[in-house]
């Protein structure tokens, strides 16, 4: 079932996003060859929880950390590590969500540490635009599956796969709520956007093939070829103004 949110609603969304957003504008600053994944995690944690909010993902399905951290070939769910440093020309992925007082805001971020060799960039650029086609398309009277079209098409035009096992969603006081929203796929298909739907939409994008494998953790989903992968996402809601971004951080 989806479920339809007020305006009051998506704004308490939004202050959600907020302390989310200013996060990750900390992480940025943070990224450089030598830190540790475990130490962002940590870093991660006491913001969310100095500005009166939890990490959701702490716990969820008993997964132990505040954050994911996706490093180089790891599209997804990669788990923070004392022993993963960050060397120059890394990509790393920090994904996390934030709950305030029951409403959540969800938003994973690609950088770059150090210099990046130029497909890799290519990649990060891409990735990011890709989000922002996908965004275009969520207006209210459209499909999910414009948001998914609009995603592939620029991706593969671009010369990079999405990831197809991994997909945006909807999100409120449950991290998980419906639709599924693909990253690929035909146009004018699936659920019409609706006034007061609130998703995600997160494409993953690998340089090799879109296949992805998952470690003996049960979580860390890795390219299967081995390549790099990127990912960039933001909560954001159908209004009558158009999409309205819950995880904004300009």
């Amino acid at each position: 079932m989806i479920v339809i949110k007020t305006m009051e609603e998506i704004m308490k969304m939004k202050k959600a996003g907020e302390i989310l957003a200013a996060c990750h504008k900390e992480i940025a600053k943070l990224i450089k060859p030598g830190i540790t994944t475990m130490e962002i995690d940590a870093f991660a944690e006491k913001f969310i929880r100095e500005h009166g909010a939890t990490p959701e993902q702490k716990g969820y399905h008993g997964y132990p950390y505040a954050t994911c951290a996706s490093v180089n070939d790891v599209i997804c769910h990669g788990f923070p590590s004392k022993e993963m440093v960050l060397k120059d020309g890394d990509i790393v992925t920090i994904d996390m969500v934030v709950n305030l007082n029951g409403w959540l805001a969800d938003s994973a971020w690609s950088y770059a540490v150090g210099e990046l060799e130029p497909q890799a960039k290519r990649l990060l650029d891409v990735t990011k635009e890709s989000l922002y086609k996908g965004i275009e398309q969520a207006v209210i009277g459209n499909r999910i599956g414009d948001i998914s079209s609009a995603i592939q098409k620029y991706a593969e035009a671009e010369g990079f796969s999405v990831v197809r096992d991994f997909v945006g969603h909807g999100i409120g006081s449950k991290m998980h709520e419906e639709p599924q929203v693909p990253h690929y796929g035909p146009a004018g298909r699936g659920t019409r956007l609706k006034e007061g739907m609130v998703l995600t939409i997160e494409p993953m994008l690998n340089i090799g093939k879109y296949h992805a494998k998952i470690d003996a953790d049960g979580w860390t989903a890795r390219t299967v070829d081995g390549s790099l992968s990127a990912q960039y996402e933001h909560t954001l809601a159908i209004t009558s103004d158009g999409p309205l971004l819950i995880t904004d951080q300009s």
